[in-house]
């Protein structure tokens, strides 16, 4: 009956549609084939409210930009296409300009620019982004509103371009880089992997990339801001958490001995090394760190809008049926979301935290958390048909 009355539900005009929440049949616990079902409904109603919505937001060339606006910002983009499109879906690379505390005209030379690379980088099978950062700041690629404009361009590229949405990665030179440090870690649940390119990390933390492909590239003369010593440094940050954590942060960096700001294309190495790695949304492991922009969700994390405070860290893994809570600060309360590609749902749950039991009984798969979970990203990978908000003491 669930079903049934989610396809009429769905099929009246979304104006017409009381809040799916709201709706009896939400609340009404599915088995795994109908929460599969459910899950795939929700999802084609969502990318059909995509297309028939945003159609004027896709269509950038090489020679001709689109844009994304959102909230009153705007993120203009150019766009490139490589290779083939292969059945699974292309890779998407967004790559941003360098520029930041400049006039208009000097940031938007530089965007101009950023299309070009494509031809020295060379991906393999990709959609090539070279977007306009919205203001003319030196911060301009990891101001807030950033995150939600990526958000939304991803998903009009995976709807209108067939984007595999866990094949997604990020780069970015100069000013562009210094939004690699910055939203590689803040929006890592985004990315299979991220390439910065003579940046600089201001006050970033390297701990959410622990599933997350990280590459770090600056010329040895690049002294401005110290960008060359504080990528070996950042290398070296890298390289001990991978060691202290087996399987995480996979790493690629080097200091171009030699070479000054401008490396004449030598960071075109982190193209293929980021490009060997595909997203898992689901990892086995997440590491969360909250930073000055902070998340309500981050892979099968969520936290209350109340709750989300910078510098907060938990360490989550699971295996089987049993999730284990690690080191947590600054958090009175985690949700933990889960799903049957997950674990077994149809088994009891299990959520620990230093060996104490915090809950342990049967989830229930239900219509209302697909539907959240859904339009919080409007990423079809990261929906969840479970979730257990848990007290911490």
């Amino acid at each position: 009956m669930a079903l049934a009355d989610l396809t009429a539900y769905l099929d009246e005009p979304r104006a017409n549609r009381a809040p799916i929440a709201e709706q009896p049949f939400a609340s009404v616990p599915l088995t795994r084939a109908d929460a599969e079902q459910a899950a795939e409904l929700l999802w084609n109603d969502y990318a059909e409210m995509v297309r028939a919505t945003r159609a004027g937001e896709v269509g950038a060339t090489e020679s001709q930009a689109a844009s994304v606006q959102l909230d009153g910002s705007t993120l203009r983009y150019y766009m490139a296409e490589r290779g083939a499109d292969p059945p699974g879906g292309r890779s998407l690379f967004i790559s941003m300009h360098g520029g930041g505390n400049a006039p208009a005209a000097t940031n938007d030379s530089q965007w101009e620019n950023q299309i070009a690379l494509v031809s020295g980088y060379m991906p393999v099978d990709a959609l090539w982004v070279a977007p306009r950062a919205p203001i003319d700041d030196w911060n301009m690629w990891f101001v807030p509103e950033i995150d939600s404009l990526f958000d939304r361009l991803i998903t009009n590229l995976v709807v209108f371009e067939g984007v595999d949405p866990n094949k997604v990665y990020l780069t970015g030179y100069s000013a562009g880089g210094d939004g690699v440090y910055q939203l590689g870690p803040r929006m890592a649940d985004r990315w299979a992997g991220a390439a910065m390119s003579a940046g600089h990390p201001n006050d970033a933390s390297p701990l959410n990339l622990r599933n997350v492909a990280f590459a770090i590239h600056v010329g040895g003369n690049d002294s401005a801001y110290d960008r060359n010593l504080v990528a070996a440094q950042w290398g070296g940050m890298l390289e001990d958490l991978a060691a202290e954590d087996a399987g995480g942060y996979p790493n690629q960096w080097q200091v171009h001995a030699g070479l000054p700001h401008w490396m004449d294309m030598a960071d075109a190495v982190a193209i293929p090394f980021v490009q060997m790695h595909v997203r898992d949304p689901i990892p086995k492991k997440v590491v969360w760190r909250q930073a000055d922009v902070t998340q309500s969700r981050f892979y099968w994390l969520a936290v209350d809008e109340s709750d989300a405070q910078q510098d907060a860290v938990v360490h989550a893994a699971y295996e089987g049926n049993t999730i284990a809570l690690g080191e947590i600060s600054g958090l009175q309360a985690i949700t933990v979301r889960v799903s049957d590609a997950m674990m077994d749902l149809d088994m009891p749950l299990r959520i620990e935290r230093e060996g104490d039991e915090l809950f342990a009984a049967t989830v229930e798969r239900t219509i209302a958390v697909l539907a959240r979970t859904l339009e919080e990203r409007g990423d079809r990978a990261l929906v969840f048909s479970s979730e257990v908000a848990v007290e911490l003491e």
